[in-house]
């Protein structure tokens, strides 16, 4: 609870005076009851006049590490948590049966603490990795000598169309490993991090890294942490699960495609990896590399405040790898063919798609909503079809089967619109199950293949054949696509979100980086109007330009992270409780309140970033005040949240 955030003092017995070493688990006695504690400090005395004694100690292993229990104070902090709850998510939970396995010295000899924590093994030091693929950008090679020379550059690194981010990546660590130091590269699902791991295992050996992450299960996780732990492998890779991971003498700290929701943690206090791991390179003085095919404002924010130096390609050599990019909805386009303002799959896409098959070379197709028919329509009136029990929205799973609710799932096969009458249905949504079906009748003899939650593919032959995928689950084929086609981008244009531009061009951007350069053959068509911001910057394959001006937009209003934003949460009586209890700074302005999830509201707390910390410290305090006096209803703080509204 927020007003027990503090540490408190307790005995040692002598017969575990050994084994109670800072970052040990321990069992106390807290309010009557036995619960789950840190050892943090040992100390000679204390200030409290009868302090009792610790239970018991779970494990002598010292897994929380001094600088990662300094590093979650410090995220606790700045997300208005509680720092118990930061180390839930820093420490995974112990399983005894891998610690003894690790840890348990041979029968011949006697066991120590020594030996269950041995001192860090210093790995041979590899030689200075070749810049490679860092020559295409100007400052690459000079980031890579400043890590195998120790030093700590900070960069934005906006890759190439076609880049293999992943060797990229590998290089830079290896460059930091060469000078004696560790390295932490977090990335967003558990395919990225299998080509990282591919990837390192090529350019350092096999055992020079370990893969942490939460769906590898608790005892392979586990296993993973304490070898970090143990510092017998210099570099830690993984998803967001890996931010807190200890890493001896870290020296470089990594996220790859910082845009993606997937680093946001969904458990209390919230925290963004890149955020962690920003704040990770501040503490301990190391190198940071925040690198993607597109950029987020967050990013360009460290560009403009000289916190980070960007490395990008200059206009040649983007120009020899960048594809054919063409949108459908301008004035050229439209003169030829009036339909394309309208069509789900203009003149355009189509004459790419037949041409890349033709030519023997695979077409991806991106459609943004998965399924079949997540949304459907009466066909004579185009009312939403709705649920008579529920007024839930009504989809199709497959064409020779009724309407359902997507919300009570009730079948509704005597559906008939109560506007009109009508009982037949149309599509207002098309999935990718759909799409898949209408292009296999358009291209017979074509081989089509989906990827999407259901089945994710890493990769595909390089022979000719459609692709469809929803955004995020797009598989790398064999020397690149023929044809990339971005179909229904209104469904991430018209989002009611803060980032819908700027997360519409992230995942247009990842698939058009999987498409041939212009010169091989590779076209991308966007079916979108090529006026628009979002679609400019694909077609010059210019993130830096478009982040700049979404953070410039974003400056003007007032919206992160020009300015540093909390949402509170609840039911109105506790959020206007909390917020007359917040001693709030001066600058403090509330906006809201704005409806949330059934009869809860949420009201935002702007202040400037100068700012910031007072505004989570008062927050806490509020939430603290209130858990003290045993508030009957929760409120749910969250600073710089990624959604809004």
């Amino acid at each position: 609870m927020p007003h027990l955030d503090r540490l408190f003092d307790y005995l040692v017995p002598s017969d575990l005076a050994d084994d109670a070493v800072p970052g040990a688990r321990v069992k106390v006695r807290f309010a009557g009851q036995l619960v789950d504690g840190w050892v943090l400090e040992r100390a000679d005395r204390s200030d409290h006049p009868k302090p009792v004694y610790l239970t018991k100690v779970v494990s002598p292993v010292p897994v929380l590490a001094p600088e990662v229990a300094r590093l979650a104070r410090a995220v606790a902090d700045r997300y208005a948590g509680s720092l118990a709850d930061v180390l839930r998510l820093a420490v995974p939970p112990r399983h005894a049966r891998v610690e003894k396995e690790i840890l348990t010295p041979p029968s011949d000899q006697a066991p120590s603490v020594t030996e269950a924590t041995p001192t860090p093994e210093t790995p041979p030091t590899p030689e200075t990795p070749d810049p490679g693929g860092w020559r295409d950008y100007p400052a690459g090679p000079a980031l890579l000598r400043a890590l195998t020379e120790g030093r700590s550059p900070r960069a934005v690194w906006s890759a190439l169309p076609g880049e293999d981010w992943a060797a990229r990546y590998a290089t830079a660590v290896a460059a930091t490993v060469a000078s004696g130091r560790g390295a932490l590269v977090v990335v967003a699902d558990g395919r990225d991090l299998d080509r990282l791991d591919a990837a390192l295992t090529a350019t350092l050996g096999a055992g020079r890294h370990v893969c942490l992450s939460a769906a590898s299960g608790p005892a392979r996780r586990y296993r993973a942490f304490l070898t970090a732990r143990r510092s017998t492998a210099p570099v830690v890779i993984g998803t967001r699960a890996a931010m807190f991971a200890p890493v001896a003498r870290l020296g470089l700290v990594a996220v790859w495609d910082d845009g993606d929701d997937l680093h946001a943690e969904l458990r209390a206090p919230y925290p963004h990896a890149r955020e962690v791991l920003l704040t990770r390179a501040q503490l301990d003085d190391a190198a940071a590399l925040v690198g993607g095919y597109a950029r987020t404002a967050e990013a360009q924010l460290l560009v403009e405040t000289g916190w980070a130096r960007e490395v990008v390609a200059d206009r040649a050599v983007l120009r020899a790898r960048t594809p054919a990019v063409a949108p459908t909805g301008d004035d050229p386009q439209l003169a030829r063919d009036p339909g394309a303002a309208t069509a789900r799959l203009p003149s355009l896409a189509w004459t790419a798609a037949r041409e890349a098959l033709r030519a023997d070379l695979p077409v991806l197709v991106q459609v943004p909503r998965r399924g079949y028919m997540p949304s459907v329509a009466c066909q004579d009136c185009r009312t939403p079809a709705r649920c008579p029990h529920c007024a839930g929205p009504l989809a199709l799973s497959s064409a020779g089967r009724p309407p359902a609710c997507r919300w009570c799932g009730r079948v509704a096969a005597a559906y008939a619109c109560p506007h009109c009458g009508g009982r037949r249905l149309r599509a207002s949504v098309t999935g990718a199950r759909r799409t898949a079906e209408e292009l296999g009748r358009a291209f017979p003899g074509v081989a089509v293949r989906t990827s999407g939650r259901e089945e994710v593919l890493a990769d595909v032959p390089g022979g000719a054949g459609l692709v469809i995928a929803t955004p995020g689950a797009e598989p790398v084929a064999e020397g690149g696509y023929g044809a990339v086609l971005l179909l229904d981008t209104w469904a991430m244009l018209t989002r009611a979100d803060l980032r819908a531009g700027e997360e519409a061009l992230r995942r247009w951007a990842a698939a058009a980086a999987l498409a041939r350069p212009a010169a091989a053959g590779g076209r991308v068509v966007v079916v979108a109007d090529g006026a628009l911001a979002p679609v400019q910057a694909l077609l010059r394959w210019d993130p830096g330009w478009f982040a700049a001006r979404e953070l410039a937009e974003r400056r003007e209003l007032g919206f992160p992270p020009a300015m540093r934003m909390a949402s509170v949460t609840g039911l109105p009586v506790a959020v206007a409780d909390l917020l007359a209890q917040a001693r709030l700074p001066e600058e403090a302005e509330l906006l809201g309140p704005v409806p949330a999830d059934g009869d809860r509201e949420r009201m935002l707390v702007r202040v400037p970033r100068a700012r910031a910390a007072a505004m989570a410290e008062a927050l806490h305090a509020a939430a603290g005040s209130r858990t003290a006096r045993k508030a009957a209803e929760p409120v749910r703080l969250q600073v710089d949240p990624l959604t809004l509204f």
